[in-house]
């Protein structure tokens, strides 16, 4: 199946920049889509949630200006990541505004829900479910969402434990829809493997917050640019499900990243772990694949490396 145009159009790389909790803002998401990848913010980053409608209106409108200015390299689009979580009581708003603004492309995540794939596709929009197995990607498409993210071992925050090679088959012997891979994807190397595995795109995150424009403390960034894989905890403990965090960060809390507690995911409690709690601002989500970031840059330069990267590994196959 042909991947649907906003998925295909104007993109240097097929790339969606994940939405990365507190850190993706307006000014990240705006580099990300004139630097040719889809940018993408979770809607709960807006605070307070007044402020959805204006970075909506700012980036809407930024990026029609863009494209007015310069049609030869007009912007990739964006995308708004909603939570769709008992404990997210602004789900109905948020989804409004993306109505509002006719958000091209929206990520549904913890939860697959008919009815906003049916607000979304009132206007033309398309959703991305994000899965950890294939038992949630059959129930996301039956429920209506247009593609998958297939999130495997090795992603940052929110993650699943699968290899990527066991998800993508899985998927692909019944869907043929949009699928993206994320897990430790940071290369353009990997970019292209998620290719030849049959993903149709890459979702990649941590690299991005080692970037001038991504809202993360120096220190956060820093210590992305420091670490490598092992460096990399996978717990419940922060928000009551499974995800991955900088061992750095729970050090400097206070806890031994290789001796946290277990938690009760029935007390997930999504608004607090965005607002008040240490997960995202103290204990700081990132993936496995961060050894290949190097430096604290713009986001053009991060795409111009991948971009590279990306061509090279192709040229290497023959392709």
């Amino acid at each position: 199946m042909a991947l649907p145009a906003v998925l295909s159009e104007n993109l240097r790389l097929p790339v969606i920049a994940s939405p990365l909790f507190i850190i993706s803002h307006p000014e990240l998401t705006l580099a990300q889509c004139k630097a040719g990848v889809v940018g993408a913010f979770p809607a709960l980053n807006a605070r307070p949630e007044s402020q959805l409608d204006e970075w909506l209106a700012m980036i809407t409108e930024n990026l029609s200006a863009h494209n007015a200015a310069h049609p030869e390299r007009p912007a990739a689009p964006f995308a708004v990541n909603q939570i769709v979580h008992t404990s997210n009581k602004r789900l109905e708003h948020d989804l409004m505004m993306c109505v509002k603004y006719k958000v091209p492309i929206v990520i549904s995540s913890l939860g697959a829900v008919p009815e906003v794939n049916a607000a979304v596709h009132s206007y033309g929009g398309i959703v991305l479910h994000d899965v950890i197995n294939n038992r949630h990607a059959n129930s996301a498409i039956r429920k209506g969402a247009d593609g998958l993210i297939a999130v495997a071992a090795g992603a940052g925050g929110h993650a699943g434990t699968l290899s990527p090679f066991a998800l993508v088959q899985e998927i692909r012997e019944w869907f043929d829809g949009p699928l993206l891979l994320a897990g430790a994807i940071a290369t353009g190397g990997g970019i292209l493997a998620a290719q030849a595995m049959g993903a149709d795109m890459a979702y990649i995150g941590s690299p991005f917050i080692a970037t001038t424009e991504a809202r993360a403390s120096d220190a956060y960034k820093q210590a992305v640019v420091e670490a490598q894989a092992n460096d990399i905890v996978y717990s419940n403990y922060f928000t009551g499900i499974h995800g991955n965090y900088l061992k750095s960060s729970i050090r400097a809390a206070g806890m031994d990243p290789d001796n946290l507690p277990v938690a009760d995911p029935s007390k997930m409690d999504f608004e607090k772990a965005t607002t008040g709690a240490k997960a995202w601002k103290d204990i700081w989500g990132c993936g496995q694949g961060i050894g290949a970031v190097k430096a604290i840059e713009p986001v053009a330069a991060v795409v111009d490396r991948l971009e590279k990267e990306y061509k090279a590994a192709r040229s290497r196959l023959a392709l």
